[in-house]
């Protein structure tokens, strides 16, 4: 017999947070709006969290099917016939799918964060609370590493990548102390590049402005950006009609491509029309606003005081303008 969701709220709760404490699980698992026999995905699996509530849900014909590119997430894969863990990137959502069988899906979820797993692992670079590699990447099966950008882009290149990724303020003074220090010797460690460029941290916001350029080289690395893009369009049409898409974004920059989707059916975030002035969109937002963590959950999770749950539903007909 599998669990009823009441009954192993709790259990999932206590197993899942030995690898990753997922944010807003309650509201995500009741946007998805699970049916029993449906086929739904996880895009982002982490320590499984979400999909083990995810399969506390479903009857014995439901199916999940999990993505992560990050080879530790293959630690925590779950034995269940109806489970399926592919270890890809998001971006690759589609094909996989296919090549399983599956061509529709009842219900998408992806949690777009870093996991807390990664995060207190300093051999993954992650942190900037504690000194390793500076790596950063999610699949650390091959690609470039956060110390290759560190150390081999032009000052014009950095203050780039850090004004569009991290949108930091003094991005050309980061850049430039960047430049400067490794003049001196490469920047190999989470360390080194934190010594860079302290001077340049504001009094009482140091943490900030660090997680400001962990992120601009953690999303250059990774390619997350274009990663998402792919992602959110593959979702739109991979969904069946009530289908829902589900996802956590944690900065402005991710948020603000889900609220595009969420809103127009496309990244760009263009309302298109039809010559009767019909929204040209296969996807309706649930909610208006984005969710936010209540205060007692950020008290017991820090990861979640960023997060933004947003919601949004296939439709089978044009959505008509009020």
């Amino acid at each position: 017999m599998w669990w009823t969701a009441a009954s192993a709220m709790p259990r999932l709760q206590k197993r899942m947070s030995l690898y990753h404490n997922p944010v807003l699980l309650n509201e995500c698992i009741e946007g998805l709006a699970i049916r029993p026999e449906g086929v739904y995905v996880d895009a982002t699996y982490g320590g499984g969290g979400h999909s083990r509530a995810i399969l506390s849900r479903l009857g014995e014909g439901g199916r999940l099917v999990a993505f992560d590119q990050d080879p530790d997430a293959q630690g925590c894969a779950m034995d269940d016939q109806r489970f399926t863990l592919i270890g890809e990137n998001f971006r690759h959502m589609k094909a996989f799918l296919r090549l399983n069988g599956i061509r529709e899906v009842d219900g998408i979820l992806a949690d777009l964060g870093v996991s807390s797993h990664q995060l207190d692992d300093a051999g993954r670079g992650f942190s900037t609370r504690m000194d390793g590699p500076l790596d950063l990447r999610m699949d650390t099966r091959g690609g470039c590493t956060a110390a290759e950008l560190v150390n081999t882009l032009d000052c014009e290149e950095l203050t780039k990548l850090l004004r569009d990724y991290g949108e930091l303020p003094n991005a050309y003074a980061m850049a430039r102390a960047i430049c400067t220090a490794r003049a001196e010797k490469p920047l190999m460690t989470t360390l080194q590049l934190k010594e860079a460029v302290a001077r340049l941290l504001p009094r009482g916001r140091e943490n900030k402005y660090l997680a400001m350029l962990f992120q601009a080289l953690r999303i250059e690395v990774n390619g997350e950006l274009e990663a998402l893009k792919q992602m959110l369009t593959q979702a739109v049409e991979l969904l069946r009609p009530a289908g829902r898409l589900v996802v956590i974004a944690y900065h402005s920059l991710e948020d603000r491509l889900v609220k595009h989707v969420m809103q127009t059916g496309n990244v760009e975030g263009e309302l298109r029309k039809d010559f009767y002035g019909n929204i040209l969109s296969d996807i309706r937002p649930v909610c208006r606003k984005a969710i936010a963590a209540t205060p007692e959950e950020v008290a017991a999770n820090n990861r979640a005081r960023s997060a933004r749950l947003r919601i949004g539903e296939k439709v089978s007909q044009p959505i008509k303008t009020l």
